[in-house]
């Protein structure tokens, strides 16, 4: 089985991609930093799994063309694609710099748009496979000084439901993963105690879980919230 993973070297991706690893999964991972890449290939590869990676900014749509036609040749059929990449710019609509919109847009939707249609239409022919969307709770209700980062995320959710209904009829399965506030680098020097965070192995788990789940059945979508959040 070929697994991809988007924004894979940091955080929540990273989380993934270990936790595919340590199950048999070969893997195709990008990210922007190619040390960083060479460096978790290596890691990944203690598990016996072949690892494919190309640095890739995916906000770009020709490096995203690059990025999946080299998967293609190199790994083969992907059989669970993961849309994680993505970018978090603080601030209200209304106060917020120019251009924050514009690049959440390509980076937190037009990525996942883009490797969902190369792979979802190899899946749709072959008549299996697993897409998920790395959403957020923004992607479901107002979040304080995250206007832009929401609509992105709205629009994400969105997207995740539309593949849903297009790929079902083809027994392909497609989730959208809703997490609340992980501990990734975004939370770097809070004061907040780690125990009070959704850790990234938890969506890396729970990934896991749902593709050994029977055949017949899709998870429509899964929230992960901190039980207490101060």
């Amino acid at each position: 089985m070929n697994a991809l993973v988007t924004g894979a070297t940091k955080g929540i991706g990273r989380a993934i991609a270990l936790r595919l690893a340590k199950s048999g999964y070969n893997l195709a991972v990008c990210a922007r930093n190619e040390h960083d890449l060479q460096v978790f290939a290596q890691e990944l590869s203690a598990y016996e799994v072949r690892v494919v990676y190309l640095a890739t900014d995916c906000s770009d749509r020709d490096a995203v063309q690059r990025f999946c036609e080299y998967t293609a040749t190199t790994l083969g059929e992907i059989d669970v694609l993961v849309n994680n990449a993505g970018a978090f710019l603080p601030g209200p609509i209304l106060d917020e710099p120019e251009g924050n919109l514009s690049f959440q847009l390509l980076l937190n939707l037009n990525a996942a748009y883009y490797f969902s249609r190369y792979f979802g239409k190899v899946m749709r022919d072959r008549r299996s496979g697993y897409i998920f969307n790395i959403c957020s709770v923004a992607s479901k209700e107002y979040v304080k000084n995250a206007g832009s980062y929401s609509v992105t995320k709205a629009a994400l959710l969105s997207l995740n439901h539309v593949l849903r209904q297009e790929l079902a009829p083809y027994n392909v399965s497609v989730t959208a993963i809703i997490p609340g506030s992980t501990l990734t680098a975004s939370w770097e020097g809070t004061e907040i105690p780690k125990e009070q965070f959704v850790q990234p192995e938890d969506i890396a788990d729970t990934i896991n879980t749902i593709l050994n789940l029977s055949v017949g059945v899709n998870v429509d979508e899964v929230i992960l919230r901190p039980r207490d959040f101060n």
